[in-house]
């Protein structure tokens, strides 16, 4: 299972990026967390850490600032022992992290993937996994966007576009 970037920068209210429809996903987020961990499926944490000079706030403000409130994961989410936390610094999950290798040496083929934002973070996360080999699932109750056009135009590209099975 992947949590993508449920930080304080992109749910709490007044945040410099915030989606305000991802607090409305965090009950269903964690009621996945609690199956996930009933069946001992590993959970993975994909969290911007950005350097306070990254070239990505050319494009939108400071946010997730390594060491940061704003770049931890939102408290109802917090990641426990024996969870994986992998920094990122692009919208993929998989642009250079050790998350592809972290699921090979896990041995996983089917990710469940959750957070914000549907149409950048999401999007692109998930288009990178089905162009590895992964097969994809996505909540559309664990999944949100900045606005409903953009979300949804998200999950219309992972399911007809990518063949992602949403659920």
């Amino acid at each position: 299972m992947l949590i993508v970037d449920m930080l304080n920068d992109f749910v709490r209210e007044g945040a410099v990026l915030e989606v305000p429809a991802a607090r409305e996903i965090i009950p269903c987020i964690k009621q996945k967390i609690n199956e996930a961990r009933e069946s001992n499926y590993p959970i993975i944490y994909l969290c911007d850490q950005h350097d306070e000079n990254d070239e990505e706030f050319k494009l939108y403000p400071p946010h997730a600032i390594a060491g940061s409130w704003g770049g931890e994961v939102i408290e109802e989410l917090k990641p426990k022992e024996g969870d994986y936390v992998i920094p990122k610094t692009r919208f993929s999950g998989f642009y250079k992290t050790e998350l592809e290798d972290l699921l090979e040496e896990l041995k996983v083929n089917h990710l469940i993937i959750t957070g914000t934002v549907t149409n950048i973070c999401v999007l692109y996360t998930v288009a990178d996994a089905v162009m590895r080999g992964y097969r994809v699932t996505v909540p559309v109750n664990c999944v949100a966007g900045l606005n409903k056009e953009d979300h949804n135009f998200a999950l219309r590209q992972m399911r007809e576009v990518l063949k992602v099975e949403l659920i």
